[in-house]
Parts: C-alpha cells; structure tokens; sequence
C-alpha cells in the first residue's frame, strides 16, 4: 500500500461500504452522515465489536468534507441503545475484569469522538434509552425524542454505577437533585419529563421524528463550518472538565465486576427474577462479606491442601472432603 492510498484512507471520507460493518448501519447522502446501532432484538444494546465499529464511523465523519452534521440512533421503535450487553457483563466480566478495562478503551473513544469530531452529533431517539445510551445522549450536542421514549439509569439496580458520563454531565444539564434521582433512585423518566429537565430538546411523535431530525440537520448544514466547529468546543469546555473521573470509572468498575453484586444483579435481569438485594445487606450484619457470592477465597483444604476456597464451602472443591 503506498502512502497516498494510506493517508487517503485515514484522513478523507470512505464510502460506508468500504468498512464492512457488522453490528452498525452507516449511510452517508447530502451532507448528512448516519450511524445506526442495529441489534433490535437486543434493544440496540452495544458489544466491544459495535463500540469499535462507532468509532471508525465517527472518526470518517471527522474527516469527510462532504459530511457537515451526524446523526446516532437505533435500529427499530423499541430502543435508542440500552447500553452494554447484559451477557457480557454477567459472563466474561466477572471472570476476566481486566478486559473490562481494555473493552473501555473503545466506549470512551466512542463518546471523545462524539464531543471532538468537530460538527454536530445529533441523538435521534426512537425509544427506551438506558445506561449508556443515555450517556451517549448526554454525548450528543441535540437530542430529539419520539414522544415514547423513555430514560433510565439503572446502575444502582444492576450492579454497576452511572459512571461512564451520567454522574460526571447529567448534574450540568439536568441540576443536582434530579441526577441523584435518576442514578440513585432509577426511576424511568418519559419523555415530556425529560424535555421539562432538559435532558433532550425536542420531543416529536414517532411518525415525526425523521421529519424533525432532518429539519435540525438542514439547520446546522446551513452555518459556517469553522464557527460551529469552535462553537462545540468552547459548550464542552464544562463537560470536559467532569472528562478527567472518567479514568477512575475505568479502573474501579474493572475490579468491580469480579464482585458479587454485578452477578447477582446482571444474572437476576437476564433470568428475569428479582434481585435480593436485602440478602447482600444481611450478609453484613452477619459477619459475612458481601463482596463474595460464597465468601472470601480464604479456606484451605486440610486433605489435599488446596488454598483459597471459598468461606462458605463446606466441602472442597477440588477432592470433596469436608471442610472444617
């Protein structure tokens, strides 16, 4: 490959069928790029290979000249993107958190590019939007809902915490009170509650929602580019101040998942029950630790001399033998 054939495709737009994407829909026509999250029977909840597949999307819509605003949203009217896919959360997590930490690496570029991509990304919402979807919403520079979506922060439900943009930028856009009630407390909000917070701007029937994203993004085409480049900038320079905790999530969420309550509260949703939540608070007046799904890896077999099995093991895990 010589090196104007490389530097053509690094740094000038790309046909979209050029990239081959697998769990994304991109499409590009009069100025208007689109990125469509399409896992429906998923509720557009996102993979490692999506994130990725984002963020080569959003660095094209960087570099084309011929694209002046972005659009993001899901495939069908169920989902907008109800963050990462519960089955990795519950299964590879738990056993391998370091890669947590690395598959971070591809949701924090994703949301970096959404905010430094120099022109505008508009969230078209067709319905519930969850974790971080909505932390892709608050990414977003417009956000124009269908009268049915719905926003949901169930961090605290699930066994993980809203600390991927939610409690570093909800408190700049919605106030204080309303971010601890959205990520502590996890009620659903509808969509007129979150016009009147102010957590989206405009709120449209479904069968209405192309019609208003294509009017905002005639709007935006029609502005200098260099100035609402700048202009972007300079609404972020809060934003990105919050920017900075973003390294802490990633370090602290990647131990976390090892823990019990994300395995208890990913297995609970994926199995559709309830959570026992009060079971982890009895564990600490009990004495026991709530960090483990049978205790702290701190027995050992007096029979054939395995280390670290678990508290609450009565027997061995490796020969069987009782366990004193």
């Amino acid at each position: 490959m010589n090196g104007k054939t490389r530097y053509e495709k690094l740094f000038r737009g790309r046909d979209p069928k050029e990239f081959e994407f697998e769990e994304i829909l991109y499409e590009k026509k009069d100025w208007i790029a689109k990125i469509t999250l399409n896992r429906p029977n998923r509720y557009n909840a996102y993979t490692g290979t999506e994130l990725a597949e984002v963020c080569d999307a959003l660095h094209d819509i960087l570099v084309d000249d011929k694209i002046a605003v972005g659009i993001i949203t899901g495939a069908g009217d169920k989902a907008f993107c109800t963050g990462g896919d519960a089955v990795t959360y519950s299964t590879i997590y738990p056993e391998r958190p370091h890669e947590f930490y690395m598959w971070w690496e591809y949701y924090e570029r994703m949301l970096y590019l959404i905010r430094t991509c120099g022109k505008p990304i508009i969230a078209r919402i067709n319905g519930v939007v969850a974790g971080g979807g909505n932390e892709i919403n608050l990414a977003c520079d417009i956000s124009i809902a269908a009268e049915h979506a719905r926003f949901i922060q169930p961090g605290t439900r699930t066994g993980s915490v809203s600390a991927g943009g939610a409690t570093q930028w909800l408190p700049l856009v919605i106030g204080d009170k309303r971010t601890r009630w959205m990520v502590m407390v996890g009620d659903e909000i509808d969509a007129k509650t979150a016009l009147q917070w102010g957590l989206v701007n405009e709120v449209v029937p479904y069968e209405k929602l192309d019609e208003a994203v294509d009017t905002v993004c005639q709007k935006l085409i029609d502005k200098f580019p260099d100035c609402l480049r700048y202009t972007k900038v300079q609404c972020n320079f809060w934003t990105d101040l919050a920017w900075t905790t973003f390294q802490h999530a990633r370090d602290w969420l990647s131990v976390h998942y090892a823990t019990a309550e994300p395995i208890e509260g990913f297995k609970a949703f994926l199995e559709k029950r309830k959570v026992d939540y009060r079971g982890m608070r009895k564990k600490d007046i009990d004495g026991k630790s709530r960090s483990y799904i049978f205790g702290p890896p701190m027995k050992s077999c007096a029979k054939c001399g395995t280390k670290y099995l678990p508290e609450e093991f009565k027997f061995c895990g490796v020969c069987g033998a009782e366990m004193l």
